[in-house]
């Protein structure tokens, strides 16, 4: 019998697969840059390997490395430790346990090559991606965030770190990592000599970013090592009270880790304290955004009174409307602001 190396059912089926398991599940993510000679056919041996142990996630492959997240169940977690200890590309690789295990995180199983696996727009041939900041453990980081003129730099993008973030942390407003560096470069560029204290979610955009402003001149680099999900568990472990407060915001169905109950932003639609992540039910918009339970209630899980009228219209009349869009690459004019209402 064939065997398919990817997804053959519709969203709505493999989320009543995934529901209908009985199975306890297992949320971890891990990373590695490291030379992959072949992506697509180191693709191939992942996926029917990651499938076979019924692993649901998304993983990129490039030739710099491998980034994952992904979900599996508990009972299949040793197993997938001895096949990719049997990888001398994944060798040994940490296994990074998110703060909470939902069981419909992710519902299917995504294994893409890319070009890189985070698109960080630098030229690698520029400088030594090698040659990283210091790794901090949680509990190390947790003390540097102590130290007098320590500079601590949150490395994820506008709308993650809007919802949680470090005490005093710089928080670059972009949209994308690609547009951050150069940014963090220009903050900072009088700061050469201090210690920078970076940080993101699982500790992958702090690598190549560490590298970055190594190779910048900045003498004093440090990263926390696993990222926020790593110094959420630790913390929790240890007694300690987090120094991150507000929710982590991880891609996937959960859209958000609750860390402290601290709520830091509010509702693009209303303004009231939220910071519940959502995308516009209209599939022709589709933004993500910070709403409340009672605006997406009355908006119909949608962004605003135009996508509303829009997703009440039938559904041959939405497609029509989106494929119009596509075709004159025009969309809801909200697209142009990342809030509809702000701080």
């Amino acid at each position: 019998m064939k065997k398919f190396l990817f997804n053959r059912f519709d969203k709505d089926t493999l989320k009543k697969k995934v529901l209908s398991d009985t199975r306890e599940r297992r949320v971890i993510s891990f990373y590695r840059y490291v030379n992959i000679e072949n992506p697509l056919e180191f693709r191939n041996l992942l996926y029917d390997s990651f499938e076979d142990l019924g692993i649901l996630g998304r993983i990129y492959l490039a030739n710099e490395g491998i980034n994952a997240q992904f979900s599996i169940p508990i009972e299949n977690v040793e197993n997938l430790r001895s096949f990719v200890d049997s990888v001398p590309e994944l060798n040994n690789i940490y296994f990074n346990d998110a703060v909470e295990d939902k069981k419909e995180s992710f519902i299917k199983l995504a294994i893409k090559v890319r070009k890189k696996i985070v698109a960080d727009g630098l030229d690698d041939s520029q400088f030594d991606p090698s040659n990283v900041g210091t790794h901090l453990s949680p509990l190390e980081f947790h003390n540097a965030l102590e130290e007098e003129g320590v500079i601590v730099v949150d490395l994820r993008n506008n709308y993650e770190s809007e919802v949680g973030h470090f005490e005093n942390a710089i928080l670059p407003d972009v949209g994308t990592f690609r547009e951050e560096l150069p940014l963090v470069e220009k903050i900072l560029e009088n700061d050469k000599d201090k210690k920078i204290l970076l940080y993101c979610t699982g500790g992958i955009r702090c690598e190549k970013a560490s590298a970055y402003l190594k190779y910048k001149g900045f003498e004093k680099v440090h990263q926390l090592r696993g990222g926020i999900i790593n110094y959420a568990k630790v913390v929790q472990d240890n007694g300690l009270q987090s120094k991150f407060k507000g929710k982590n915001f991880v891609f996937d169905d959960r859209l958000g880790e609750r860390i402290t109950d601290d709520v830091l932003t509010v509702c693009y639609t209303c303004g009231k304290p939220s910071d519940r992540h959502a995308n516009c039910a209209n599939l022709g918009c589709h933004v993500l955004i910070v709403q409340c339970e009672s605006c997406s209630e009355s908006l119909l899980g949608c962004c605003s009174e135009e996508c509303k009228n829009i997703v009440s219209l039938p559904e041959e009349e939405q497609k029509r409307l989106r494929q119009e869009q596509r075709k004159q690459q025009k969309y809801p004019t909200h697209h142009l602001t990342r809030k509809l209402v702000g701080k």
